[in-house]
């Protein structure tokens, strides 16, 4: 039997009902649904968008941090750190953004979809250690991409385009050291040259 995917309105219509005051906004986009919520609402939010009977999200497909420190090179009045989750319907054949601004730019928290997806708990490492976000509740919240000695958070629009630290193997020791990073940070500027008529412009 084969399963027609959902019109993007109606599933805009449907999480609108299921979730009611909870949904901040709902946006439909290139036939994308997109709904933002609170973080008071969050975990109630999530487990009603996969139990709920016109939603079944059964898969937490992605997760990620998002920084908005900067944002299309104009200055960002909200929040700065937000996580963007990408839930999946099998059952249903349907698929939803969701979107959450942490309340506090200088230690963004938020509660842990563990217990809810089993799939978030590497996809919270990840956020946790690219952009530093907290995950309350999380029973292994420690660093997954970078090394255990790693300081910062490498995806946050602040960090140093060269890190902070450098590691080498020292010879007299006979073993790796870490030392302040020696290279001065500079910043490239690609140029494009190409000659007269290409691709055959006039």
């Amino acid at each position: 039997m084969t399963v027609f995917a959902v019109d993007p309105q109606v599933l805009k219509d449907t999480v609108a009902t299921t979730l009611g005051d909870k949904a901040q906004s709902l946006k439909l986009e290139r036939g994308e649904v997109t709904v933002t919520v609170k973080v008071a609402d969050y975990l109630e939010a999530m487990q009603t968008l996969r139990d709920a009977p016109g939603c079944k999200f059964e898969q937490l497909v992605d997760l990620c941090g998002v920084d908005y420190s900067a944002y299309r090179d104009s200055v960002w009045e909200g929040p700065r750190f937000c996580v963007v989750s990408h839930l999946l319907s099998v059952n249903l054949n349907q698929r939803l953004r969701v979107k959450v601004f942490c309340a506090d730019d200088d230690l963004p928290m938020l509660p842990s979809l563990m217990h809810v997806w089993a799939s978030a708990n590497w996809f919270e490492r990840e956020a946790f250690d690219l952009y530093g976000i907290l995950f309350e509740g999380h029973i292994d919240l420690r660093r997954i991409l970078t090394d255990y000695g790693f300081i910062g958070h490498p995806f946050r629009k602040d960090f140093p385009l060269s890190g902070h630290v450098e590691m080498r193997y020292d010879e007299e020791l006979r073993r790796v050291v870490y030392q302040p990073v020696t290279i001065e940070p500079r910043e490239i500027t690609p140029r494009v040259i190409r000659e007269d008529n290409y691709g055959g412009l006039h």
